[in-house]
């Protein structure tokens, strides 16, 4: 087996599954964080606490999106086909 069926089968087997998995849970903390903040009307400690579960989220977010585009576009330099749905022309 060469390096390239290796990688394409890394990427879709393991980064794949594990790149959802932790955008789903970031997703939820996110959520979770939102509704602690609409739920505490005036407990100021449990509104920084959802607050900071809000921010997590974002950020946990934005750096599995950030870690998948990262991951295609090293893919894509290197000439490893990934299967995105997307139509190349």
């Amino acid at each position: 087996m060469t390096i390239v069926p290796l990688l394409k089968k890394i990427d879709t087997f393991i980064l794949n599954p594990l790149i959802g998995l932790a955008f789903s849970v970031a997703t939820i903390v996110f959520l979770f964080g939102i509704f602690q903040f609409i739920m505490s009307e005036t407990a100021d400690d449990a509104r920084e606490t959802a607050k900071k579960k809000i921010l997590y989220g974002l950020l946990g977010m934005f750096i599995m999106s950030s870690a998948y585009g990262l991951i295609h576009i090293v893919l894509g330099t290197f000439g490893i086909p990934t299967d995105t749905g997307i139509t190349q022309f």
